[in-house]
């Protein structure tokens, strides 16, 4: 198999190859490393190609299929861990695996790698002071978005056909978007995080991947979800797998539509250009669509969620200077300008600041709820703008204190984080254009309602379909 072949198969497509030999696993991952050579030296989405993959199941659902982690929350054992920071040194081997990290193994993903993220995940751009910037393969002056950006850009430049992520205000479906993919944040509670994690950033973040098809998103999502022992709490298990529920079309919905919310700056023109051509779409195969925005108390989303991010980054830097023996001070020292300001904040909190917060995010979610028993999807723009140059979001820029920088964050990722605060699944689809960038349009549906965002993707992907678009940096033209 050529790297054109190879790199033209999603995941689903690539496994079945494998199981009718048709080509070996090995010949497979031969592919993935032989563009991974070319490629990540020009777009460095990967922090390390391992000399071997991970073991894993062959027989697996995915038996062979080449894989990457996210060098965040996840653990592999015996991989080193460096979230994308100097604090980390040479990383943190991992001493052993998450639940998530096993069941990629028993789905027989192999795991040839681990991708960059920024620092401690805290952007919504891939670059940092350690691994420096990843580059959208789309064009390389551009961001590949973040947290995920470095899965992300793996993914679009065709090394893997499915790479994992995670997304604690956006960091699977911005990447996605920036990247041209498909990114799916599920409802709290059904991917577990376990055992290191039971509720991530107070329940704000959620692991998953980044793909190419609908049904690799469905197939992903069969094999993530799920609970642990110990789990905080209980997902309602989906009617049936969702690989199967994508076979058939969504009932007629009532979608609503938005291209600015609460608080904040209107989207750009080429945003409110895809939604509103998606739309049109969505009326034409007879869904009700309707101009629409869920009503909630900006000012208190906001503080919610810079509270959860503040603590989370305290506890971070604090914890690995524990790890590694460190003066906490010192700790601060090795991260990034906006990063510290941010914990530094975050160690300024009370407990009785995050008890705030956790009212505030319930009396946010409770105002949504109702919104979403009128209509059962709404439709925004996934970033408020096209993907932005590299430099554009400096997490390392002295001048900006823990607010400033997360007010450009949330100018930029102005429409996903608020599914994070209120627990509900949201996918972001490539469904526009701006010159040579993709633009993503999200998808936000009740909680627990995977199934039907994924089948509207489907029926999406037949209607405005994106398998041929790709960017000129990738393996089919090496």
């Amino acid at each position: 198999m050529n790297l054109a072949d190879y790199s033209r198969l999603d995941a689903t497509g690539l496994a079945e190859c494998i199981r009718r030999k048709d080509i070996s696993a090995a010949e497979a991952q031969r592919c993935a490393r032989q563009a991974a050579t070319a490629l990540n030296p020009r777009i460095n989405a990967m922090a390390e190609l391992f000399d071997a993959p991970l073991s894993h199941d062959a027989q697996g659902p995915l038996g062979g299929v080449p894989f990457l982690i996210k060098d965040l929350v996840l653990q592999a054992e015996g991989v080193r861990c460096q979230a994308g920071s100097r604090l980390f040194g040479d990383g943190l081997p991992a001493a052993a695996d998450s639940a998530l990290m096993a069941r990629f193994r028993r789905a027989g993903l192999a795991t040839l790698g681990r991708t960059w993220t920024p620092e401690l995940g805290f952007n919504a751009t891939t670059e940092s002071a350690l691994g420096g910037a990843t580059r959208n393969p789309w064009n390389l002056a551009y961001s590949a978005g973040g947290s995920s950006g470095g899965s992300a850009a793996a993914v679009a430049a065709g090394i893997v056909p499915m790479a994992h992520a995670n997304d604690g205000g956006g960091s699977i479906r911005v990447p996605a978007a920036a990247c041209g993919l498909i990114g799916l944040k599920s409802s709290r509670g059904r991917i577990s995080a376990g055992p290191g994690y039971g509720q991530p950033l107070m329940g704000l973040g959620m692991e998953g991947v980044v793909c190419r098809t609908v049904r690799d998103a469905a197939a992903a999502l069969d094999l993530m979800h799920g609970p642990e022992l110990g789990d905080p709490f209980l997902t309602a298990a989906p009617a049936q797998p969702y690989a199967q529920a994508i076979r058939s079309a969504p009932r007629r919905l009532r979608i609503a539509v938005s291209t600015q919310f609460p608080g904040t700056q209107p989207a750009a023109q080429p945003c409110v250009d895809a939604v509103e051509a998606t739309a049109r779409t969505l009326a034409g195969l007879g869904h009700v669509v309707e101009w629409a925005t869920p009503s909630y108390a900006h000012e208190a989303f906001f503080s919610a969620t810079r509270t959860f991010w503040s603590s989370l980054l305290a506890a971070g830097v604090a914890g690995v200077a524990q790890a590694l023996q460190m003066p906490l001070e010192k700790a601060l020292g090795q991260v990034q300008a906006c990063t510290r300001a941010t914990a530094e904040h975050g160690l300024r909190l009370s407990a009785l600041d995050l008890e705030l917060a956790l009212a505030q995010m319930n009396a946010v979610s409770r105002e949504v709820a109702p919104f979403f028993a009128q209509y059962d999807v709404l439709l925004t723009p996934t970033m408020r703008t096209p993907p932005v140059a590299l430099g554009y979001l400096d997490q390392d820029d002295p001048a900006r204190d823990a607010q400033g920088y997360f007010d450009q964050l949330f100018d930029y990722a102005t429409f996903t984080p608020l599914a994070n605060l209120t627990g509900q699944p949201a996918i972001s689809l490539p469904l526009g254009m701006a010159g040579d960038l993709p633009i993503g349009v999200q998808c936000m549906a009740p909680m627990g309602d995977e199934a039907t965002l994924l089948q509207l993707a489907a029926q999406l992907e037949q209607a405005m379909p994106w398998a041929t678009r790709r960017p000129a940096l990738h393996a089919a033209a090496l």
